[in-house]
């Protein structure tokens, strides 16, 4: 799976120069909007709730003695449970809602690789906003079921690092399965495509990390994030479907 992961990253490497060649930076103008308004909405809101849901927290210690120092680390860990959250709504809304403009994206990376003579699904705009919301619907609560016993896990001592990485790992695999799926969708069905990124999971991986990273770079990070990763998660994954081509026309 390391192996697959480190191709999910060096996909990344000449993302501008492909876009750039085949004019793609038209099909981004919406879905980067989408992004930064709904990064803008939910980073307010975050900012609101982590000191409602610190104080909520708080509430759970009744001794007199320590409740300063509990109420620091009340609010410590309401602010990064909302920011988790905060973090992997945003990742659903924004790929759910970008679902009919990043599938033509896919389709011309698909003919540039490999050419007119490429079959698949014909799907509308409408079929792929319903398999993207419902895609990112199900990822976000199979998401949520993981990470919430994973930050759970992080408050006990030295296991608290380990939590941090499965977390990492976790939001990286459902980022990189959101990127992959606006190729699948034109080639499999929901279920089997569900199957395929759990066979490629190093992939979706790899993608998803570099995707990560660039949520920490303010407003460009934000703004950048879809064309790139959409790149090269469109890119790895027709490679796959073509080699699995390929040795199903050998057997």
């Amino acid at each position: 799976m390391v192996k697959n992961i480190l191709k999910g990253i060096q996909a990344y490497a000449g993302t501008f120069k492909l876009i750039n060649k085949l004019g793609l930076w038209k099909y981004f103008g919406i879905p980067m909007a989408i992004s930064f308004l709904t990064a803008v909405l939910i980073g307010f809101s975050t900012w609101g709730l982590s000191d409602n849901l610190g104080s909520f927290i708080s509430k759970i210690w009744f001794w007199e003695w320590g409740a300063e120092t509990f109420r620091t680390i009340s609010e410590f860990i309401g602010a990064l449970i909302i920011i988790a959250l905060g973090i992997i709504l945003y990742r659903h809304i924004v790929m759910a809602l970008s679902a009919p403009f990043m599938s033509p994206v896919s389709e011309k990376i698909e003919k540039h690789l490999f050419g007119e003579n490429h079959s698949h699904r014909n799907t509308s705009n409408a079929e792929q906003l319903w398999r993207g919301i419902r895609i990112n619907v199900r990822n976000l609560l199979m998401e949520l079921l993981l990470t919430l016993p994973i930050i759970l896990i992080g408050f006990i001592p030295v296991v608290g690092i380990i939590s941090s990485v499965l977390l990492f790992l976790v939001q990286s695999y459902y980022a990189g399965f959101g990127n992959m799926d606006y190729t699948l969708e034109r080639h499999y069905k929901y279920a089997e495509s569900i199957e395929f990124v759990k066979r490629n999971r190093g992939l979706a991986i790899g993608n998803g990390m570099i995707f990560m990273l660039m949520l920490l770079i303010p407003v460009i990070g934000i703004i950048l994030v879809l064309p790139l990763s959409v790149t090269a998660a469109s890119t790895e994954t027709l490679r796959v479907l073509e080699n699995k081509k390929a040795l199903q026309k050998k057997i």
